[in-house]
């Protein structure tokens, strides 16, 4: 059972008296800097480049660095920039500007479990990652709930990396809901499967159903209606998370609650478990690192078709066409 900490476990004056630099101000970014400094911490710079971000982390008066000298300037610093993107510059931007003792705080633990950055043995390496949207993150904090966290010391150079992870979570807003321990390598592959295994799954079962139910004659204004548009799911899926994948089912019929149960059994998930148990052994085993490199490092083509593909798809067209007749104009 993971280790799952909260306010009175944090304390933020390991972090108020140090400089921490954001580099990426993006939806999380933007939302964590808010975050911490209206829970007291003060000295927070952005590092970025001069894009719409530059122009926004100035509106919400923080100072506005270049990433290399914003990573010179800190005691703490964020990554919070794309994960492809990542090693490039911290290899030539952020790590020849940190001093010894310097805390780097990654949101996400892909560049690290693959070995595209190889932190210096002189520096604190953490993880403060959010298992929310960056909307989330602010509007979680404002209203008192916090939103739940991962938490990981990965090397502690200093002796205080766990208590300035914590402060930072605290200072986040995170340990109000829960800031729960895990390794990086834990985080990255659990969020690897639900990019990899759980939604694919998931949009095929909605694209093969579309599929179905428009060879029966049905309209595709009442199929995506009924599938998704309405929304259903995804209040299901919230009060999924409230009070449980199926505890939430007395909120339905119960001639629902009867369907769903009778055939909860009769899905034959072999086929299932075999697509999910390939899935996470080419991502722990790198093989996936190494795809997405290769299609990186080829101009990101094959991506840029599989989207191609995916928007023109026959669910994404009739999408449109319903999205115009249902608009009401």
């Amino acid at each position: 059972m993971s280790k799952i900490y909260y306010d009175k476990d944090g304390d933020i004056s390991f972090v108020t008296g140090k400089t921490i630099a954001i580099i990426g101000y993006g939806n999380q970014g933007r939302s964590q800097a808010l975050n911490m400094r209206d829970s007291g911490v003060k000295d927070i710079v952005i590092g970025s480049v001069r894009d719409e971000s530059w122009t926004q982390a100035n509106e919400d008066g923080f100072p506005v660095l270049s990433i290399a000298d914003a990573s010179k300037r800190a005691d703490i610093v964020f990554i919070l920039i794309p994960d492809e993107v990542a090693p490039a510059i911290y290899e030539q931007e952020i790590e020849p500007n940190l001093k010894a003792g310097s805390v780097l705080n990654f949101s996400s633990g892909y560049n690290i479990t693959y070995g595209y950055i190889k932190p210096r043995a002189d520096l604190d390496v953490i993880m403060v990652a959010p298992r929310m949207i960056g909307q989330g993150v602010r509007e979680t904090y404002e209203n008192g709930t916090g939103f739940p966290t991962f938490v990981v010391v990965q090397q502690d150079a200093t002796g205080q990396a766990k208590d300035i992870a914590l402060g930072l979570a605290k200072a986040m807003g995170s340990t109000r809901a829960g800031a729960i321990e895990v390794t990086f390598n834990e985080e990255t592959y659990l969020d690897l499967m639900s990019e990899q295994a759980v939604w694919p799954l998931i949009m095929n079962v909605m694209n093969e159903a579309f599929k179905l139910f428009t060879e029966k004659g049905f309209s595709e204004e009442a199929i995506l209606t009924e599938l998704y548009l309405s929304k259903e799911p995804a209040v299901m899926l919230e009060k999924m998370a409230d009070v449980g994948l199926f505890k939430q089912l007395p909120m339905h019929s119960r001639t629902s609650q009867y369907g769903q149960l009778s055939r909860f059994g009769k899905v034959n998930t072999a086929p299932i478990r075999k697509f999910l148990e390939e899935q996470y052994d080419a991502i722990t085993s790198g093989a996936f690192a190494e795809e997405w490199s290769a299609v990186l490092a080829d101009d990101l083509k094959e991506y840029e078709e599989l989207k191609e593909q995916a928007f023109h798809n026959a669910i994404s067209l009739a999408e449109a066409r319903v999205k115009a007749n249902l608009s009401g104009k």
